[in-house]
């Protein structure tokens, strides 16, 4: 997990847990900016949500564009 790896070593973080009415959600944030917001799907382990989280942040890092699944469109 190199993207997220990468983004604690420059003072990100990321969140696992419940946010509101969602009962689990993956969260990414470099301190001023929101990379990723993921929501655990049914069935879906922590494992592949981290997987999943790595690649949302990799993704903002190639097009600096965020993933946001907590609040669509």
């Amino acid at each position: 997990m190199k993207n997220i790896e990468a983004l604690i070593n420059e003072g990100g973080d990321i969140t696992l847990g419940a946010i509101a009415a969602i009962d689990c959600a993956a969260t990414a944030a470099d301190g001023h900016n929101a990379l990723a917001m993921l929501v655990r799907r049914d069935g879906e382990t922590l494992h592949a949500l981290l997987k999943r989280l790595d690649k949302a942040v990799g993704r903002y890092y190639d097009t600096g564009e965020p993933t946001d699944e907590i609040n669509p469109p």
